[in-house]
């Protein structure tokens, strides 16, 4: 009885350190996840790392945490939970952090030379880590395969020879798919885009990808023999020795940026170091980043041959979340 006894009492005991270990434990852990700024990112994998090696390498390391998302999603909490989000800094497309600031005036200035070479393209409160261009993507060996021409422009996949053999984004899911549309729309008006995008979509058929690294995917594995996707990633393919090639279509090389931002939360004791930070990705992370994205945003940024573009275009209205809307609209009504 007493041996049962001092059993029970010494596994309650045990019971007890053990809870109080555990909440005190859990307490440890809230506090410093409270302390350390929270990040919210759409960005590849590759720019994801460059940013993380650029923080960690100057002393931030373990004062962060970093969540990625699929642009749509991260745009839609932008535009619905302004200043309420839970991030402290965000890199996200440039067009949804201009949109969520006009709608929620949520970002703070960053105070730090930003040294851009167009600063009249950026506001105070972002700086841009990357921009991307759209290009045409080949596979040489497929296309040599199935005997196919070599595109000139983004409408001559629209042709009946290359049913089957292309993969292009969904603008819903992707903002990679914007770069096509923009050059079909400035091109060609709105009209004869819908018609070209029709028959592009039909060619593509199961090929109408949500991710935008999806095209070039398989256009190295040889799914397809025709992509439309980042110029950097042809580039870098083909010089790494890929049967892969790129051809910038007439209509254009389109581009979009994405910017760091903080956002301006006035009773967050965060909000200085999440500054501090933004300006040690632009600072300190651009030289992994530009090897990347290798398209110049600063002053002393060079482009080399292979990188620049061969038919650079901007689009004529500004990018707006308004206009994304409305070519999404028109990219369903073509399907």
């Amino acid at each position: 009885m007493r041996k049962t006894w001092l059993k029970r009492v010494s596994v309650m005991c045990m019971a007890a350190l053990l809870t109080a270990t555990g909440v005190f434990t859990s307490g440890c852990s809230a506090k410093k996840q409270d302390e350390q700024v929270v990040i919210y990112s759409n960005a590849d994998d590759e720019a994801v790392e460059a940013m993380k090696k650029a923080l960690d390498g100057n002393g931030y390391k373990g004062k962060y945490i970093l969540q990625t998302f699929g642009t749509s999603e991260l745009g839609g909490k932008l535009i619905a939970e302004g200043k309420n989000i839970e991030a402290d800094m965000v890199t996200m497309s440039t067009f949804y952090i201009e949109s969520a600031q006009k709608k929620n005036k949520m970002f703070a200035d960053l105070g730090f030379d930003r040294n851009l070479k167009k600063e009249s393209d950026f506001q105070k409160y972002e700086s841009p880590i990357t921009a991307q261009e759209g290009t045409l993507i080949l596979n040489t060996e497929v296309m040599k395969e199935k005997k196919l021409p070599k595109p000139e422009s983004i409408k001559d996949l629209a042709k009946p020879v290359y049913k089957g053999s292309i993969s292009v984004t969904d603008i819903k899911a992707s903002s990679t798919a914007w770069l096509l549309i923009q050059g079909l729309v400035s091109e060609y008006g709105e009209k004869e885009a819908k018609s070209i995008l029709h028959d592009i979509y039909q060619n593509a058929g199961d090929h109408i990808e949500d991710s935008g690294s999806a095209p070039i995917k398989k256009v190295r594995a040889g799914e397809v023999a025709i992509g439309f996707g980042l110029r950097q990633q042809a580039v870098a393919d083909k010089k790494d020795g890929l049967p892969i090639d790129y051809v910038d279509p007439k209509e254009g090389n389109f581009s979009l940026t994405e910017c760091v931002s903080v956002v301006d939360k006035k009773d967050s004791d965060k909000k200085e170091l999440a500054l501090e930070m933004a300006e040690c990705i632009i600072k300190k992370g651009r030289t992994d980043l530009i090897r990347t994205y290798p398209i110049p945003i600063y002053n002393g940024e060079d482009e080399s041959g292979e990188n620049k573009s061969g038919n650079p275009k901007v689009f004529k209205e500004k990018l707006t979340l308004d206009l994304l809307e409305k070519h999404q609209r028109l990219s369903e009504s073509a399907k």
